[in-house]
């Protein structure tokens, strides 16, 4: 398969015709080429959405509206093909994908058509002054969307929807990794009526298209999900430039187990915060510290449930974990094996590549649960994005609340207690910008979504996003 870009409504190759690699994860097999965007191809899809702005940016909201939840309609209409196709890219379940990944995308879309028509600005009167302040709420222009391979389609129109509703032009680069469905999204977008120019996609490298992106000098924004050391490297070329910066980077996040919880929800939840999609999600509890009255009756029940899980190919309705995305990855996931195993680390379960019959060459790889026996450790420290967890006892509160917060990262942490007056205190205390109580990945696409310290800059979701994609003009009147 010979994936193109999406540039002004068409799909083109490349203009210098550098091409890469596209590998299947339960294969590992070469299954197609995508482009390697060159500064060249990015100009044009900025000429194309600059084009597209004046228009676009002056179309009503009901108009915009309708044509976001046109995309979100025919999203679910074709879901099997692009459940396939995301199950293909990225190693997951195709249950997965077709439960979660691209319901979400296209709740996605749906969501944003619908807020648009709700996001309101504020008006001040100046009593005294005679005078009347509003707020005008105006689309930026021409913005860049950099989105990730363990979400693929569901992180990237959490991306693209607010900014093409609030009125915005769009280029937009999906992972390099896992380019299919973006690619697939430009026939949606035609289908349902979306303005040539509004919405550009590129693909190709993140040190040759993501960069051509965020250097160049009329992309006002970048909104960009991934890794924590590459934000860095995009605020150090865009925050001289004055563009907005939204930056949704790495996790390593705390699962805090209190006795008093409800055991079984608890265990089950743990089992799925920990290994779904292949733990390959940035919200998932890698490090589970349980109070030490429960420890061992949750050790031994943990590894039991996760010992039981299925590694298998991703078409297989029974699979429970499938293939990791890429090959370099795997061979990083069983690096921080190794590492824990020479930090006296105990593996209790899994930690051995997979064989799954007729995929001998995927990327598989087994759940596995590792004992530690400090938090300081580098597999507690440093984030695996893998189907990997470690556990540990804790005593008091103040033991492991120090030990939550000691890492440089805060996305999302998850506490599990029926005290209410620790539960208050907790999830004030800790560091991190999403707190589930009892729960895990329940989301709501109205609240505010990003992480503190290394884990970003800014929030998505509901009308944070709304308003990052828009400037704030306010006007002043005096009567």
């Amino acid at each position: 398969m010979t994936i193109q870009n999406y540039i002004n409504g068409q799909f083109l190759d490349p203009i210098d015709t550098n091409w890469i690699d596209n590998y299947c994860p339960a294969t590992g097999a070469i299954y197609g080429k995508i482009p390697n965007s060159s500064k060249a191809d990015v100009a044009a899809a900025y000429s194309a959405a600059k084009d597209a702005f004046p228009t676009w940016s002056k179309t009503t909201l009901e108009t915009r509206s309708r044509i976001l939840i046109k995309i979100s309609e025919l999203l679910e209409a074709h879901l099997d093909r692009f459940a396939e196709a995301e199950s293909k890219d990225n190693g997951k379940p195709i249950s997965l994908a077709k439960a979660v990944d691209i319901p979400r995308a296209a709740s996605n879309f749906r969501f944003f058509g619908n807020a648009i028509t709700q996001f309101a600005s504020e008006s001040h009167e100046s009593i005294g002054h005679d005078a009347v302040n509003y707020t005008l709420r105006q689309p930026i222009g021409v913005v860049g969307c950099i989105s990730p391979w363990n979400l693929p389609l569901y992180l990237f129109t959490w991306k693209i929807a607010p900014a093409i509703a609030a009125g915005n032009c769009v280029v937009a680069k999906p992972s390099e990794v896992t380019p299919l469905t973006a690619y697939l999204l430009g026939e949606i977008c035609n289908a349902a009526g979306l303005p040539k120019g509004v919405l550009n996609i590129v693909h190709g490298l993140g040190t040759s298209t993501g960069q051509a992106i965020v250097e160049h000098p009329e992309i006002k924004a970048i909104s960009f999900t991934g890794g924590t050391a590459t934000g860095a490297h995009i605020a150090r070329v865009a925050a001289p430039m004055f563009k907005k910066l939204s930056l949704e980077l790495g996790g390593k996040n705390p699962n805090i187990i209190f006795a008093d919880c409800d055991y079984e929800d608890m265990l089950n939840t743990t089992v799925r915060s920990s290994f779904a999609n292949q733990g390959q999600i940035c919200l998932c509890g890698s490090r589970i510290f349980v109070e030490a009255t429960i420890y061992e009756q949750f050790k031994k029940d943990f590894v039991a449930k996760v010992s039981a899980l299925k590694v298998g190919h991703p078409s297989d309705d029974a699979t429970d974990i499938g293939a990791l995305v890429s090959k370099p990855h795997l061979e990083k996931v069983m690096n921080y094996i190794d590492i824990a195993k020479n930090e006296k680390g105990t593996v209790l379960c899994g930690g051995n590549k997979v064989t799954v019959k007729g995929y001998e060459n995927g990327y598989y790889l087994e759940p596995t649960v590792i004992e530690v026996a400090s938090d300081d450790c580098r597999v507690n420290q440093e984030e695996i994005f893998g189907p990997v967890v470690t556990i540990m006892p804790f005593t008091t509160e103040d033991e492991v609340l120090e030990m939550a917060n000691k890492v440089k990262y805060g996305l999302s942490a998850t506490l599990w207690t029926n005290n209410l007056k620790r539960t208050m205190k907790l999830s004030n205390q800790l560091q991190a910008g999403i707190v589930w109580v009892n729960t895990w990945m329940m989301r709501d696409l109205r609240t505010p979504f990003g992480g503190v310290k290394a884990s970003g800059v800014g929030r998505e979701g509901g009308f944070e996003a709304l308003r990052f994609f828009t400037e704030a003009k306010n006007v002043c009147i005096k009567y």
